[in-house]
């Protein structure tokens, strides 16, 4: 893990002059969580594996890539997929830790390599847009291979969209009033992909895909990582 001072985070998709949210200081994995980190999790804890988790706590297909003995050599080191936000927060709350909450989350994505806040990079965020733009793939890559950004986190963009503790909750302002200020034109698709800030575009994209999840959700896109408060006490 790695600890990060205390900042803000722009709002998503909201005007530049909306008010920043701060954010307090916090610890994060610098990895995705891994299927060989989370095999060792099931095999600990049973009541989480494919074969006895309830339908309400997953779907399906949760951890159907796994062959029946757990996930193979090639998969160890890959990002855990097919985990829904039941099984990710267990995992964190095992740890002693929990899933970063949006706020967090967004304060760690913004960073490129060379600047904690690389939001006005265009080819930082061009990088990002890219990567939503490429159908997703069979086979995913292992964690930690691209570079790490300006906090030595890696996989921030990239490999698999990420859990967060409150992904169902937008990071506006959370004032009705101040929410006046939204870009209506981001939610439609055409005017988002000609903004002229392409960071809106970025933001709007995980705002959407957060806001289509549910708890039992299980992905093949879809991972995490965990995060950590010292003065928190988990229970």
């Amino acid at each position: 893990m790695v600890e990060l001072p205390s900042g803000e985070v722009r709002p998503l998709y909201l005007t530049k002059d909306s008010p920043f949210t701060p954010v307090a200081s916090f610890w994060i994995d610098t990895l995705p969580v891994t299927n060989k980190e989370f095999a060792d999790f099931v095999q600990q804890h049973s009541a989480w594996r494919a074969e006895q988790i309830p339908a309400l706590f997953a779907e399906a297909q949760y951890l159907s890539h796994w062959p029946a003995g757990g996930p193979t050599p090639q998969q160890a080191a890959q990002p855990v997929t097919y985990v829904s936000w039941f099984a990710a927060d267990a995992y964190c709350r095992a740890q002693e830790k929990r899933l970063p909450s949006v706020s967090e989350w967004e304060y760690v994505a913004q960073a490129s390599e060379h600047s904690a806040n690389g939001l006005n990079d265009p080819e930082f965020t061009q990088r990002i847009l890219a990567w939503y733009a490429r159908p997703a793939t069979a086979e995913l890559a292992k964690v930690g291979q691209g570079i790490a950004n300006f906090w030595q986190v890696h996989d921030m963009h990239g490999l698999v969209w990420e859990w967060t503790q409150n992904f169902n909750s937008a990071l506006v302002t959370g004032e009705s009033r101040g929410d006046s200020a939204l870009d209506q034109g981001l939610f439609c698709g055409s005017a988002a992909s000609g903004s002229a800030d392409p960071s809106d575009y970025a933001a709007f994209m995980r705002y959407g895909f957060r806001s289509s999840l549910k708890a039992p959700y299980t992905l093949r896109n879809l991972g995490f990582r965990c995060a950590y408060s010292p003065e928190e006490i988990l229970k």
